[in-house]
């Protein structure tokens, strides 16, 4: 966390890359868990965590193709339009955006919270490290709870197969 603030402190992002509340499109899914707005901003979703599909020297992992394509398809029922929403960490150690993603004009009740969804789908874990509001912390935590007990996708694996249970929390 020191390491990730001193960078953002000393090599801060470019001005066109720093994003503030609102409505975006999407220009690509990367993964899932990244997201390229229309506007080149890369945006990596805060408090959670996928299986790789696209990272360099890396297998795919298991459940990271699906991870993908249930973001695609998400992003893609909203018309490629997302409300993002910021925290407190702004900033992942690659310099990506962190933010929650919800899929509607806003982010008010009712509305789709994608960060979330992926976690009870069983498609991500939720990392506590990061520096964000408890509120979504807890409901991170209670939607990994509901995926561990229905044993949905990453879950459903055992322990020694399961890639985010293997990786140190980013």
């Amino acid at each position: 966390m020191i390491a990730s603030y001193l960078v953002n402190c000393i090599y801060p992002p470019p001005k066109e890359q720093v994003l503030k509340e609102g409505v975006y499109r999407v220009e690509r899914v990367v993964d899932g868990d990244t997201l390229l707005l229309s506007n080149g901003v890369r945006v990596r979703l805060m408090g959670i965590d996928t299986p790789e599909t696209v990272k360099p020297n890396s297998e795919v992992e298991p459940f990271g193709p699906e991870a993908s394509a249930y973001t695609k398809e998400a992003v893609a029922r909203n018309g490629n339009r997302v409300y993002i929403r910021l925290d407190c960490d702004r900033f992942d150690k690659y310099n990506r955006n962190l933010a929650f993603v919800f899929l509607g004009d806003s982010d008010g009740a009712g509305v789709p919270f994608l960060n979330e969804e992926l976690v009870r789908a069983g498609l991500a874990r939720a990392i506590m490290t990061f520096n964000y509001s408890p509120a979504i912390k807890r409901r991170l935590k209670k939607a990994q709870r509901e995926a561990i007990d229905a044993r949905r996708g990453i879950w459903s694996l055992p322990e020694n197969q399961n890639p985010l249970l293997q990786k140190n929390e980013e």
